[in-house]
């Protein structure tokens, strides 16, 4: 099957945010199998200065499963028979997960996303690698 063209889509490059407001200095204790995620951001504006609606973002921000992982629990990736070549991400990289996992919650006015050991589908060098607008086009 071909391809559809995407024409002027959106670029990878142009819908992540630089993460203007810091991580919190303090994060919580992850106890158990968890990982705190925070889902990276979405553009308030296009290149081209258009402010994005609420709708569209959150729509974009649906579809974007990727994140920063910032704290991995105590206990997570510890049981060798699951994970026999040993953990699948560490602090600071960049995960996909599911679109329905994990709970939601703000801390200090931040997103963020609370996993388990086992809900990484993938790790990623970059987000901008990433194409959310994917199955728009299928």
């Amino acid at each position: 099957m071909q391809q559809p063209s995407m024409g002027r889509a959106t670029k990878n490059s142009e819908w992540i945010t630089d993460d203007t407001v810091a991580d919190p200095d303090v994060l919580p204790h992850i106890p158990g199998f968890h990982i705190l995620v925070r889902p990276i951001s979405i553009k308030e504006k296009t290149k081209g200065g258009l402010l994005l609606p609420d709708s569209v973002r959150d729509d974009i921000a649906y579809l974007t499963t990727v994140g920063k992982v910032l704290v991995i629990g105590d206990d997570a990736y510890m049981d060798e028979d699951k994970f026999p070549n040993g953990p699948w991400c560490e602090a600071g990289n960049y995960v996909c997960y599911g679109k329905h996992t994990g709970q939601k919650f703000f801390y200090k006015g931040i997103k963020l996303l609370l996993l388990y050991d086992d809900q990484i589908s993938m790790v990623v060098e970059d987000p901008k690698d990433l194409d959310p607008t994917y199955n728009l086009t299928n």
